[in-house]
């Protein structure tokens, strides 16, 4: 009966890898994945950015491995609960959340089990890896996975290229917007500062306000 019982005990504690896992889903749980950021956002910036929200105890950048330097990057960035990191999902869901002069708000999705590159192995699921020789029936299929990743890894080169084109319109067209505007308010303070405004105030009978 005792043996029962220390059994029983020891199925509900779990065994050490169970523990580790249920430790690393909590983790997921608080992690929000965001993307779209600026190549020069640091971890600082990160943290300043989104400690209106709570507290950031980890920023993990996620490398990035096509061929271009200037794409944007994306982080997981881990809160101190998972009430902190649902509020900034649902937060930049709704209003543009911009950070370092990125022309695109950036954005922000719950975290998943399979961005984590140091997850540990969940309990129970046995992976094994076997080179395929050309004989072997599952060759082909194997080619095929090989040929399909090769696309896929294009296609997204393809698209982060649109969506670099796309920005960089966005940030030429903010720019010329400023330029505009800072133009305007130069033209006014100098009608101010050189008496015109006074004089054709007077010209045409009006009141202008000191302020």
């Amino acid at each position: 009966m005792e043996n029962l019982k220390r059994l029983n005990r020891h199925l509900y504690m779990g065994t050490p890898a169970d523990k580790e896992y249920a430790a690393f889903e909590e983790k997921v749980k608080r992690t929000v994945y965001i993307d779209n950021l600026s190549p020069q956002v640091t971890e600082a910036v990160l943290k300043t950015a989104l400690g209106q929200f709570g507290s950031v105890t980890n920023v993990q950048f996620i490398p990035n491995y096509i061929e271009q330097n200037n794409i944007p990057q994306c982080a997981l960035v881990e809160m101190e609960n998972a009430k902190q990191a649902k509020s900034i999902v649902s937060e930049m869901g709704n209003y543009p959340f911009m950070m370092s002069g990125m022309p695109r708000p950036v954005r922000a999705r719950a975290a998943e089990i399979g961005m984590f590159g140091d997850r540990p192995i969940k309990p129970g699921r046995k992976i094994t890896c076997r080179w395929v020789d050309i004989k072997d029936p599952d060759f082909e299929v194997a080619q095929k996975l090989k040929q399909l990743t090769r696309k896929h890894a294009l296609e997204a080169s393809y698209l982060v290229k649109l969506q670099l084109d796309e920005e960089e319109k966005l940030a030429q067209q903010q720019s010329e917007i400023l330029k505009a505007n800072y133009k305007k308010y130069e033209m006014l303070e100098n009608l101010l500062s050189d008496g015109t405004v006074n004089r054709l105030a007077y010209r045409y009978n009006l009141n202008v306000p000191d302020d």
